[in-house]
């Protein structure tokens, strides 16, 4: 009689350490990363893009954890476009979306979330890696956000081939 008292609360007890056990991530995680040559790569070729339609800009290329990891400023451009760059960057990797798109889902439904770092310019693009963001690439100094975007592209699409 007293082992049947037991066995009940003994036996929802191990189902329940068993499943709480199953429920805790591994130790380590794999994520990809951009690496340094990559995104200089990234950098240089949004920078080749805008000079060859005439403008000059600056380029920030940020990590997955959003911190700057290539930064390249041209001949010729604004002090305001080194931070701008960074920012729409930022916005592009916060949101997970271009910064342009980010701009036209707040124009359309104000105020915008006061998070501090972002903007809402076109010029930033996401990095992606089948379905993860493993960074973002802001360019400003093309006269108009989109201007700036075409050149983030294109930055991207020159290391295509390494983001698979």
């Amino acid at each position: 009689m007293l082992k049947k008292r037991f066995v009940a609360p003994i036996t929802i007890s191990v189902v329940f350490l068993a499943g709480t056990l199953t429920a805790f991530p591994q130790s380590l995680v794999t994520e990809k990363a951009i690496s340094l040559p990559t995104a200089q790569a990234i950098a240089h070729a949004a920078i080749e893009k805008c000079r060859g339609n005439g403008f000059r800009v600056s380029v920030s290329v940020i990590d997955g954890s959003g911190v700057l990891k290539a930064f390249v400023r041209d001949d010729g451009t604004g002090p305001h476009t080194i931070d701008l760059s960074r920012r729409k960057a930022y916005t592009a990797l916060t949101f997970k979306r271009t910064s342009a798109e980010t701009a036209k889902a707040w124009a359309a439904a104000p105020p915008p979330p006061n998070i501090e770092g972002t903007v809402a310019l076109a010029g930033g693009v996401p990095i992606k890696v089948g379905d993860q963001y493993i960074g973002a690439v802001g360019v400003s100094g093309a006269p108009g956000g989109e201007k700036d975007e075409v050149c983030a592209i294109a930055g991207i699409a020159k290391v295509a081939d390494q983001l698979k």
